[in-house]
């Protein structure tokens, strides 16, 4: 099977679309790059089909190198035969290939080894052939030294016999296959582990069973961490006589003197030996796919909650709540750059309330604020209470944003290189305030697992959830374009083709020599060459620079293209850019060039039509219910606005505006079955929910969208 075949057995294209794409990847074109500049190459594949292709290209890989390594592992054992080379060779299974190495693999000695060294080997030949009636006196010719007596013999034998059905590729194959349909997962309680206070959140896996197969990945991964902690013990297991019943069919084909200890060997295989591995196996394939769902929800989440409605270049009064400590104020310029920091202490013990209003409104006329920003956390509905009550000298938008993640920014290297001479609490404040702002440019300087979107993100896979993750905020990233004069180190790593050292490198060149006027002015960055220049050059935007075309998704190896339609319209560049009438006059398949083909051609009018389009959608105002202050406040049956604050693969959390945000459960979501919570709400979606339970001992409330 060529690579080409791997994937199209899981990609539905032409070969020749996967033919390119991996060309385009070996030359170190990035994802971004390739799905929007390359369609015409491509077939119009979408990040998704291109990223699916590079993962299964690197997963065909690494079967070939494993395929490799047993080969030769085998060959260096003088063990390989023709047939067993042909089998490794022709397999792409690495659970086959796992298989066929198996009587091969290095391992420690076993009690088959024992008995093949005591010279009991050809006995067990002699059992398993089933030909011979008198055992016992067979068995007698191999006493030796280390073989007291006929007995000691045959369990030699049958431990040989043993692990030869352990290594038998079809009964391994099935009985997997039996473990995946109908094996059981099962929890028991710890001993002396059920009165222990922390152990409650697991009370529900003291005593639970259920089918392996229909176990949701949320409550797989409750169990495994609930095991890992050491609260409840788990177990795989299938029914022991069927798979006894399936051996013995497979094993034994007459019925003779030979008979009982082979039925002996293939319950100490099954049980030493197969049960416990294939069972482990389960377990971590059940694992990965879980891992899987998790991350595919957390990488989702993540998606929404940068691509987040930004308020734009406003002057912002930011507000990190609280109590004791007071309320951390700063105001941004439309940049996001600090010009004042204050604390005031409107709340309990303090309760300066009127010296905090004229502090407020005296900062929001003095550095013209348009909008605050208040954070979610501790005291964050009281301050909202406390600002709408200022009666400002003119219209102040008000908004309440998510401070997750605000706190580890704070501390990070990034805050203490952007904000040196100021403490935690108002780097955190900044962060709160930027978030309004541009929600993708600050969150992006915050590790996504500190986020909280998601479900048991300490429990995948971490490097499979780094790789989601990163590749989701370079996905963003590209999708929005970043302004090359305002744009962070940070936000500037995650552009197609550039990096970390780059992105520090632009920053610098940009500290020394000013803003970019053009975005030819890239290829004076140091260590910026021609392949990083087309990889990143359409994905940055400079506005009011010299070429209008530089703040557009028009890549700049089609601007003599555009140059082109534009002379043939009798205009100039500047007057075809959102000009509907004459862009439509253009014949698209009178452009087309060697690199840009009909597809990129259509994607250069519509990028003319509206040029640096940001696809995200503004951001609105939201009002709370101002008579729900806390948890206490709640009652069964209120209905209530919210914005969705989480979502996973059992419903979504709605942030309420108290403390503790509510559960719609996925089947309280809409009337119907849902299989899918994304395809019904997204992040930071306004509803209207309904309180069906509150349990403010636990602080948990359930809430139905069933309105």
């Amino acid at each position: 099977m060529t690579n080409i075949q791997f994937i199209k057995s899981v990609v539905n294209t032409a070969d020749k679309n996967i033919e390119a794409t991996l060309q385009l990847l070996a030359e170190d074109c990035t994802i971004p790059f390739i799905s929007r500049y390359r369609k015409d190459r491509t077939g119009n594949l979408d990040e998704v089909q291109i990223e699916q292709i590079a993962k299964l290209s690197k997963q065909y890989d690494d079967i070939v190198k494993r395929k490799e390594s047993v080969l030769n592992s085998i060959e260096e054992q003088g063990q390989l035969s023709v047939e067993l080379k042909s089998k490794i060779s022709n397999s792409f299974d690495l659970q086959e290939i796992e298989d066929l190495y198996l009587p091969y693999k290095k391992k420690k000695k076993t009690k088959a080894d024992v008995a093949r060294e005591n010279g009991l080997e050809p006995l067990a030949k002699i059992i398993m052939s089933q030909n011979a009636d008198d055992v016992e006196y067979i068995a007698s010719k191999y006493l030796n030294t280390k073989v007291a007596n006929e007995d000691d013999a045959l369990q030699g034998a049958r431990d040989i016999i043993a692990e030869w059905i352990n290594e038998n590729i079809y009964i391994r194959k099935n009985l997997r296959r039996m473990f995946q349909r109908s094996g059981i997962i099962s929890t028991k309680v710890a001993k002396g582990k059920s009165e222990e206070e922390a152990a409650q959140k697991f009370s529900q896996y003291f005593d639970w069973a259920e089918p392996i197969s229909k176990a949701p990945s949320h409550r797989l991964l409750a169990m495994l961490r609930a095991e890992t902690e050491g609260f409840v013990k788990l177990s795989v297991e299938i029914d022991k006589e069927e798979a006894l019943h399936f051996i013995e069919e497979n094993v034994i084909k007459r019925n003779n003197d030979t008979t009982p200890h082979l039925e002996l060997a293939i319950k100490d295989s099954y049980k030493r030996l197969l049960e416990p591995a294939i069972s482990n196996e389960t377990l971590q394939e059940a694992k990965t796919k879980a891992d899987v769902k998790a991350i595919s929800v957390f990488a989702e989440n993540l998606r929404q909650l940068l691509l987040a409605s930004p308020l734009g270049e406003k002057r912002i009064l930011a507000i990190d709540p609280g109590f004791r400590t007071g309320c951390k104020v700063v105001c941004l310029d439309e940049k996001g750059d600090l010009l004042y920091n204050e604390t005031i202490y409107p709340h309990a013990p303090q309760n300066e309330t009127a010296m905090a209003m004229k502090k407020i409104k005296s900062m929001v006329n003095a550095y013209n604020v348009e909008a605050i920003s208040i954070g979610n956390g501790t005291a964050s509905r009281e301050t909202e209470f406390f600002i709408k009550k200022i009666a400002f000298d003119k219209p102040v938008q008000v908004f309440v944003v998510s401070e997750a993640g605000a706190s580890v920014y704070s501390v990070s290297k990034i805050a203490r290189e952007e904000f040196s001479n100021y403490d935690v609490t108002v780097r955190g404040a900044v962060s709160i305030g930027r978030r309004l702002s541009d929600p993708l440019a600050e969150l992006v300087k915050i590790d996504a697992k500190s986020i909280g979107v998601g479900q048991y993100q300490h429990d995948v896979d971490q490097t499979k959830l780094k790789e989601e993750l990163d590749s989701t905020v370079v996905s963003c990233v590209n999708s929005v374009g970043i302004n090359l004069n305002t744009a962070s180190k940070s936000l500037l790593s995650y552009v197609s083709g550039i990096g970390e050292k780059m992105a520090e490198n632009i920053v610098v060149f940009r500290s020394e020599n000013g803003a970019f006027e053009d975005r030819n002015q890239l290829k004076k960055v140091p260590r910026l060459g021609d392949k990083a220049f087309q990889q990143a050059a359409a994905f940055i935007r400079i506005k009011d620079g010299k070429n209008p075309l530089d703040n557009s998704a028009v890549h700049p190896e089609s601007y003599k293209t555009v140059e082109k339609m534009a002379k043939h319209l009798g205009v100039k560049v500047s007057e075809l850019i959102g000009n509907k009438e004459k862009i439509a006059l253009v014949q698209p398949e009178h452009y087309t060039t060697a690199e840009v083909g009909i597809l990129g051609i259509k994607d250069i009018l519509k990028e003319l039509e509206k040029p640096g389009l940001d696809p995200r959608k503004a951001t609105k105002v939201f009002e709370f219910d101002p008579n729900v202050k806390s948890i206490g406040n709640l009652r069964t049956g209120m209905i209530l606005p919210g914005i969705v604050n989480n979502i996973t693969a059992f419903g979504c959390f709605v942030d309420i505006g108290i403390k503790e945000s509510g559960l719609v459960h996925i089947s309280q979501i809409k009337e119907g079955f849902v299989s899918d919570v994304n395809e019904v709400v997204k992040m930071h979606q306004h509803v209207q929910v309904k309180v069906l339970e509150v349990d403010e001992a636990r602080k948990r409330i359930q809430l139905t969208m069933i309105v």
